[in-house]
């Protein structure tokens, strides 16, 4: 079920955001009352995610249960990290790296295994495998990736971490760490929300009407940046990748290199706003995925601002216990490199985003050892700019790529100025006009204008503009959802 589907929107929304709020008014007793709002909210959060597939719910269930009976065992093994808690520590990790890369990862390993059967020669094993060309030698039916694996999955591993290093007690009820693991707001594409974030709101948390007025904000805003601006770049990014892309040329390399960018950017942000706006709603507090990514000094800066909840999972649970940056630097620089080397496997079994990963692990690095001190000493800070975007830009088309090959295609078009396309036939009015406005909303207005934003947005006259404008964007992206326009989220599939 999307955010922006009519069937959401009209129907599941409105039921559940009643129902939990009429327990507010006919339960008096605090702790009856969050008991019957959370296991309501879990059951329409299973129902949520049912909703495309009861074998995927199975899938989360026995994630919940793994969990949650880890995180109970290592409570009971004492508070001192001792040698049986760290064994069963272990073996929840694994069982859950298990199930994550059985599904992401099979796939690709049978191509791997099918071409190695195949051919001896070393150049056409490299060549299927770089393309991930199977062979069907072993008969084996494709693994259908369940929606948001890899983000209930790391959240389900953050409690039982959590627990074991004691920066959170061990959920006793099963309902309320299932609550905090299907929630059905930051389900199925994030933010990452880490369990020592949100186990007091579990069991105690308020739906006050500034809450609810903010969460309606900023859900008219994501859906505004993922219908009305996400979707209209996507339906460029399609149709240009639906193309032979040996033929394409340098004009339409470029507009779907830059539309893609757009498009990820608008399409993933305006979702984690929709989700943090509907937690709100719900009494939950989530914190922030993105800060003007677009706007950053450099590609550490960058990672800093993107996806911010999957980099801070990275830092807290992996680049800190390897010794983060307190071993040297050569053991620094091998500790951001295995965690983009992770961050490219954690997005999918390709080797577009495995050489993703390990070329922005590369760039960090060398930000590190000496290029962030130049940048930082540059005064011509638009340099910094231009270096940040170039990079960010030919990343994302290697991101987009369905294989190395596809990729290389489209790399070598930039530099081929014939196409047996024409560039203007994919551009239209509706889309210059929302480039412009994705251009201003990248952070541009919002940084001019917020020392004047923070002095007058109390005033009543802003406010009730603020809501016209709320309701608009909402009412337009509705009539676009019943219009039939093109609307997939990219980040379902990780």
């Amino acid at each position: 079920m999307l955010f922006s589907s009519m069937i959401f929107l009209w129907v599941f929304l409105p039921i559940v955001l009643v129902i939990n709020y009429a327990f507010n008014l006919i339960v008096k007793n605090h702790k009856l009352k969050m008991r019957l709002k959370n296991t309501f909210l879990l059951i329409a959060s299973l129902f949520f995610y049912a909703w495309g597939g009861v074998y995927y719910l199975s899938i989360m269930i026995c994630s919940i249960i793994i969990n949650y009976v880890g995180g109970y065992v290592i409570s009971k093994l004492g508070n001192d990290k001792n040698i049986n808690q760290k064994i069963v520590l272990i073996i929840t990790v694994a069982l859950n790296l298990l199930i994550l890369g059985y599904f992401k990862y099979f796939n690709m390993i049978v191509v791997i295994i099918e071409q190695m059967m195949e051919h001896n020669d070393f150049v056409t094993f490299w060549h299927n495998i770089l393309y991930m060309k199977g062979t069907g030698a072993l008969g084996l039916k494709e693994v259908i990736l369940p929606i948001g694996i890899s983000f209930f999955t790391f959240q389900a591993m953050s409690y039982v971490i959590d627990v074991y290093r004691c920066d959170a007690k061990a959920q006793k009820n099963i309902l309320d760490f299932g609550l905090y693991v299907a929630l059905f707001p930051q389900l199925i594409a994030g933010p990452i929300v880490r369990y020592h974030d949100v186990a007091l709101q579990i069991n105690d948390r308020n739906e006050t009407s500034d809450k609810f007025r903010r969460g309606i904000k900023r859900f008219c805003y994501g859906i505004g940046k993922k219908v009305l601006i996400a979707n209209t770049f996507a339906l460029v990014v399609d149709k240009i990748w639906a193309l032979d892309l040996s033929n394409i040329g340098s004009a339409i390399a470029i507009l779907a290199t830059i539309s893609y960018t757009f498009q990820i950017y608008y399409d993933f942000s305006g979702y984690s706003d929709m989700a943090i706006g509907l937690g709100l709603m719900f009494g939950f507090e989530f914190k922030e995925n993105f800060n003007y990514p677009y706007l950053s000094s450099s590609i550490t800066d960058f990672w800093r601002r993107w996806h911010i909840s999957l980099s801070t999972w990275f830092k807290e649970y992996v680049y800190i216990p390897l010794g983060g940056n307190r071993h040297g630097l050569f053991r620094t620089c091998l500790n951001l490199m295995i965690v983009f080397l992770l961050t490219g496997i954690w997005h999918g079994a390709n080797f577009t985003f495995i050489l993703w990963g390990i070329i922005y692990g590369i760039i960090q690095i060398i930000e590190k050892l000496f290029l962030l001190k130049i940048l930082k000493a540059n005064k011509l800070k638009f340099l910094n700019f231009i270096y940040m975007m170039i990079i960010t830009l030919l990343l994302f088309m290697l991101f987009r790529s369905n294989n190395i090959h596809e990729a290389g295609l489209i790399f070598s078009q930039y530099f081929i100025p014939t196409s047996k396309y024409n560039v203007l036939s994919y551009i239209s009015m509706k889309y210059i006009i929302t480039l412009i406005v994705a251009i201003l909303s990248m952070g541009v207005i919002q940084n001019i204008f917020k020392n004047l934003y923070d002095k007058i947005k109390n005033n009543t006259i802003v406010n009730v503009i603020d809501a016209l404008l709320q309701f608009m964007i909402l009412f337009l992206a509705i009539i676009s959802i019943v219009d039939g326009t093109y609307n997939p989220f990219i980040y379902f599939q990780f």
